[in-house]
């Protein structure tokens, strides 16, 4: 058994932050984490050097023909939303598709995937910027241009730039488990998981930061104790401001209000214990994430997270528990 090939596409312009992060992922040795790592590989969509971003000049180890070995092929933000990619490209991951390897975009590279004709009737995202024309030029498609990142099974999509990083550990997660993605977000020292469902930024105005910070004082204090029972009175009173001058800047800052922001916090505490602590009930979990009640859990859970608390603990978790 040989281990899971993961391809990267170079071509000329590249995003080298994109292809960094793709980089950073997977062609590091993980000794540590005791699981089988994957192998990694980066081929040139085209001949000749890569110019990338930055004025950074590459080479590629391997042609296009690596593609027809690889488990996982992951496209970096294409160059021109409006040029048309290589023909030679385009029909590797036809092949790929057809026998059912994984493939994934970053940012406009979701453009090089559907001209290639593999995304046919599958929900995608992509940067918020060219969700209209993404859209517009393949309607077929069902474009979620409010999400970071979208998982069809062998077609995993994500929007602009860090997005790509969310869904590249999102892979590991269902690769390895919560467990193992979890220590390779600390070894990034970024956050372990954020949904593919939590909406991508648009840009809005910035609300006046005329409260001394009492504001990002309560966030903080709230995702500490979001477990805790909270009222909107309590958390005014916490913050020293009126309740309805709460939700007004609460929903400023974070696009939410505090009561859905909560929610959200309880989710992901609850998504965790589903793929760390495998022997605690549904029950238990509903109780110590906040819920109040089993049946509270699986409601908020699967409106945010679109599966059940169960199926999720059997799709990702791993190892013994805690």
């Amino acid at each position: 058994m040989h281990s899971h090939l993961v391809v990267a596409v170079a071509y000329d312009r590249l995003c080298t932050f994109e292809f960094g992060c793709v980089v950073e992922l997977f062609a590091l040795p993980r000794p540590e984490l005791g699981v089988d790592w994957y192998r990694f590989a980066v081929c040139a969509a085209e001949g000749g050097p890569i110019r990338a971003a930055g004025g950074v000049t590459m080479t590629a180890p391997y042609t296009l023909k690596l593609l027809d070995r690889a488990d996982t092929i992951i496209i970096p933000g294409w160059r021109d939303a409006d040029e048309t990619p290589p023909e030679p490209l385009l029909r590797k991951l036809r092949a790929a598709a057809r026998r059912g390897a994984r493939l994934c975009s970053i940012c406009s590279g979701v453009f090089v995937l559907a001209a290639a004709g593999v995304l046919d009737g599958k929900t995608v995202t992509t940067h918020w910027r060219y969700a209209d024309k993404l859209r517009a030029r393949y309607p077929s498609l069902r474009v979620e241009s409010d999400a970071l990142y979208v998982d069809e099974e062998t077609i995993v999509t994500a929007a602009g730039s860090a997005a790509g990083l969310d869904m590249l550990l999102h892979l590991v997660r269902r690769d390895h488990g919560g467990a193992v993605a979890n220590r390779v977000a600390q070894r990034l020292v970024v956050p372990p998981h954020r949904d593919g469902g939590q909406a991508q930024f648009v840009p809005r105005p910035m609300p006046p930061e005329d409260d001394g910070g009492r504001l990002a004082r309560l966030i903080d204090w709230m995702r500490a104790h979001a477990s805790s029972a909270h009222t909107i009175e309590s958390l005014a009173t916490r913050a020293a401001m009126s309740g309805r001058t709460l939700q007004r800047r609460f929903r400023e800052a974070t696009g939410l209000g505090p009561y859905e922001w909560l929610i959200r916090e309880r989710v992901a505490l609850a998504k965790d214990m589903l793929e760390t602590r495998p022997r605690l009930s549904i029950g238990v979990v509903a109780e110590r994430a906040g819920f109040g009640s089993e049946e509270s859990m699986r409601r908020h859970f699967r409106r945010i997270a679109m599966t059940s608390p169960a199926a999720y603990r059997q799709r990702f978790a791993r190892g013994s528990a805690r």
